[in-house]
């Protein structure tokens, strides 16, 4: 590295931002940095790493609930990013919310078997207690983390989710969203309910009662059976996806047609949410680039012996599909 240094005229760390592909590298010095590369045929050497730190080339992920898609999506989009940069991954999975005892134990055992860094897949609270548990000098880097636990962050913009959510539902003439929130120990859900609350407020509409479920369509449906009993209720943001379909299941259950008198919108783009019926309008998490974005700042890290505190941030997409529609004649605004 110290060669491809030398030959690009730039500084050692430099290369290292260029080969993990950091974003604050100007495209002039990062082609001539490629170009040296290329002309000494160079190659980043992980076994000398390994004897050099004593530490392997095996990134730990500590991953809570990856029963659920977003948290075991992001472990496969972890996975395939330390692929590509031929790095093995061990996860330890934690079930439950607050199971610090498990988490305690994955740790102790990631870092006896020399884990180069680990990554915390950390949607709730009960994540930081785990991380006080690493040793000064390993790495970490967190996903969904908050920004007082100053490690280095990788996060979709749940935010701003919630407002792509709540304004086109708005933009399609209802009065108001109804928000079907998710648990509230959950990072996450809270930052889609703001964004909600926001996207309310700035158009002047009143927010209407907010009912929590869990992540599952059992929740979902308990919830929508509630909201189909309520006439004005014409437009549904649902905390997630299969939040949403048990609240479809509910609204058919009780003879209101999707999208003609409900609309809905769900938050994840599960692989499956093409396929409801009507097809799902959703929020999409880029759950790949958060995979990428992780492993760059962990590996940044690692190449220069130094933590950080950066963040990056995925912006979420709203999918356009069936299930939203304009308001009822009789509920449009005036």
């Amino acid at each position: 590295m110290s060669d491809v240094a030398a030959r690009a005229g730039v500084s050692h760390q430099t290369v290292s931002r260029v080969l993990n592909g950091h974003p604050h590298v100007s495209a002039t010095t990062r082609t001539r940095v490629l170009a040296a590369i290329a002309e000494l045929g160079y190659r980043r050497n992980l076994s000398a790493r390994v004897l050099a730190t004593g530490r392997s080339n095996v990134i730990g992920v500590v991953a809570q609930n990856t029963t659920l898609y977003g948290p075991s999506s992001m472990v496969q989009a972890i996975g395939e990013a330390a692929l590509g940069a031929d790095l093995s991954l061990t996860v330890g999975h934690v079930a439950g919310y607050d199971a610090t005892a498990a988490s305690r134990r994955i740790v102790e055992r990631l870092v006896q078997q020399g884990a180069a860094g680990l990554v915390f897949i950390a949607p709730v609270d009960a994540a930081e207690e785990a991380m006080r548990l690493v040793p000064d000098g390993v790495p970490i880097v967190t996903v969904d983390g908050l920004p007082e636990w100053q490690s280095a962050n990788v996060s979709v913009d749940q935010y701003t989710g919630g407002l792509l959510a709540t304004r086109h539902l708005l933009a399609a003439g209802h009065k108001t969203v109804w928000h079907v929130a998710g648990p509230e120990k959950w990072h996450g859900s809270r930052a889609r309910e703001e964004g909600w609350r926001a996207a309310l407020a700035e158009a002047g509409a009143v927010a209407p009662p907010m009912p929590r479920a869990g992540w599952s369509a059992a929740s979902g449906y308990q919830c929508g059976r509630m909201l189909a009993r309520i006439p004005d209720c014409t437009a549904i943001f649902a905390a997630n996806d299969h939040v949403a379909l048990g609240i479809m299941r509910a609204l058919a259950e009780q003879g209101r047609r999707i999208p003609e008198d409900v609309s809905i919108i769900g938050f994840d783009d599960v692989p499956e949410a093409g396929y409801f019926h009507p097809a799902l309008t959703t929020i999409r998490q880029e759950f790949a680039e958060v995979g990428r974005q992780a492993l760059r700042l962990l590996l940044d890290q690692l190449a220069t012996g130094v933590s950080s505190s950066e963040s990056a941030l995925v912006e979420p997409v709203l999918i356009a599909r069936d299930t939203v529609a304009a308001a009822p004649a009789d509920q449009e605004k005036s």
